[in-house]
């Protein structure tokens, strides 16, 4: 379980698209997109096609999932879909090393089953949006797969809980 977390911990970091899918939208808090103009220091004639001072560009706050703009976000939405994505990994990290530490392995293994558990809402929410109207069939048979793969790492976690074998005395005895 630790190298399964560790190698998964560093798969976030490496190529975090691969969790993309799986982060529900609810949790995800809707940034308004970047002043293309902000830190522009450059001088002389304006770009073609680029906003001046004269006549600045509106832009719209980026819509959610359900047609509302930013300020409607679900009260869930604390952090970006990348932070998230950052979050779990770290998590994912701690864990990995909290298992290997016999003090420490029964209460890590009841923290990862919560966090296997919690990830079945994302893993539901990607095969949902799979079947919907944005879906491939590519990423319905991932997310298909993806899905009933968390109940085998749901029970491995809950069965770690329980005491690491006592260490053995020098010698061979015990």
């Amino acid at each position: 379980m630790g190298a399964l977390l560790l190698a998964s911990a560093g798969k976030h970091f490496r190529d975090p698209g691969f969790y993309r899918d799986v982060v529900p939208g609810y949790l995800c808090r809707q940034d308004p997109a970047p002043d293309p103009n902000a830190g522009d220091t450059s001088q002389g004639s304006p770009t073609p096609g680029m906003p001046t001072e004269a006549s600045p560009i509106q832009s719209s706050p980026p819509l959610s999932s359900t047609g509302a703009g930013a300020a409607a976000q679900h009260p869930w939405a604390l952090l970006s879909r990348e932070e998230w994505i950052a979050v779990s990994g770290l998590l994912e990290l701690a864990a990995a090393v909290g298992i290997l530490l016999p003090p420490t392995r029964k209460l890590t293994a009841t923290a990862i089953t919560a966090m296997f558990t919690a990830f079945l809402a994302g893993h539901v929410d990607a095969l949902v949006r799979a079947y919907g109207p944005q879906g491939t069939p590519r990423r319905r048979k991932i997310h298909a797969v993806r899905l009933p793969l968390q109940a085998p790492l749901i029970l491995w976690a809950w069965s770690l809980r329980t005491r690491a074998l006592p260490a053995r005395k020098p010698g061979g005895q015990g």
